[in-house]
């Protein structure tokens, strides 16, 4: 079955969700693809429950909210999402594009707009032996959705980037214990959370272990007991751990998208900066895919490149139809 739309939309983070409902404010269907299983991109897969500050008519809001204020926003259009699928395979038809996922998912759009952040990404995994027995079994995670699910559990954080501090701040009057496992005495974060990690440290609060790194992970049947982690001389110790959590960044990559024979410029997609367009006509790229002359990665630039994008597919969707521009406020919201 090949599910038919107007425009494809490849990337469910906040600047693909907003272009969800700019499409439908301009009456196209739109099909949202992406590799995870869940919207929102780094905002859901990062920092859920880290605030943003530069929103507008927002001071502060979560980045969880945020995307569930996007989802319930594009939710009158009726989008179809796809996740957990990677666009593998994209074609040029008379009518537009054919796109197939790494799960044979085949859909048909007459535009497609590209907004996949920084590209697929996924978690630099640390090299221990039987990593994928734990993380199986959920004792080995990479990104936290809730806080509350680690409460009265022995955590074990590897890292000393700003999410691995974060995280120990958050859950340090959460967990049952909170163990941090450095190779550095100096963390890579910002300077206040230093002190903040320093301070919970000497109040017992959070455990510093360092210079040590990850070494080995102990349990049964995927079940996690104890990490068990090495210093620079060979010397070892065991921590109590029901979850490890390695904050070791990712990995960040085009991936099939790179060989679509669109222009590039540093994994970048170079695109018209008055439409978004893209080299290849019909697809559109924005967000911090999208590379112009002066351009901000800013989530608030984003939502304005999915406006400007959608307007100029409108020409492709209804090209016998002139478009009379409307404020929100006049034609309302209507599927």
């Amino acid at each position: 079955m090949t599910n038919k739309t107007d425009v494809a939309i490849i990337g469910a983070g906040p600047v693909g969700l907003f272009a969800i409902f700019q499409a439908g404010m301009l009456k196209m269907k739109a099909t949202i693809i992406d590799t995870l299983d869940f919207i929102g991109g780094q905002c859901t897969a990062l920092y859920p429950e880290k605030p943003i500050y530069d929103i507008p008519a927002y001071p502060k809001i979560f980045a969880s909210e945020l995307i569930e204020n996007l989802r319930k926003q594009a939710e009158p259009f009726d989008p179809n999402y796809i996740l957990g699928e990677q666009v593998v395979k994209v074609t040029k038809t008379r009518e537009g594009f054919d796109l197939v996922t790494n799960k044979g998912t085949q859909i048909n759009a007459k535009a497609i707009i590209i907004a996949a952040g920084c590209g697929a990404f996924g978690p630099n995994r640390p090299p221990i032996e039987n990593l994928a027995e734990f993380e199986d079994k959920g004792s080995v995670q990479y990104l936290v959705r809730k806080s509350a699910d680690y409460k009265d559990k022995h955590v074990v954080i590897a890292g000393g980037g700003d999410s691995a501090v974060d995280w120990a701040i958050i859950l340090a009057d959460i967990a049952k214990s909170v163990s941090v496992v450095h190779r550095r005495s100096k963390f890579r974060c910002a300077p206040d959370n230093a002190d903040k990690l320093k301070s919970l440290s000497e109040q017992g609060k959070v455990n510093l272990v360092i210079p040590y790194q990850l070494h080995k992970l102990h349990g049964d049947n995927g079940s996690l007991k104890q990490v068990e982690v090495i210093d620079l001389d060979g010397n070892t110790k065991l921590l109590e751990a029901d979850v490890l959590l390695p904050f070791f960044g990712l990995s960040m990559e085009l991936g099939p998208i790179a060989n679509w024979e669109m222009e590039l410029q540093k994994n970048h997609l170079l695109v018209d900066q008055k439409t978004l367009k893209t080299s290849i006509d019909g697809i559109y790229a924005i967000g911090d895919v999208a590379h112009y002359p002066g351009k901000l990665k800013l989530i608030l630039n984003g939502f304005g490149e999915a406006a400007m994008a959608c307007h100029d597919i409108y020409n492709i969707i209804y090209p016998d139809t002139p478009l009379h521009f409307e404020y929100s406020t006049t034609k309302g919201v209507s599927s």
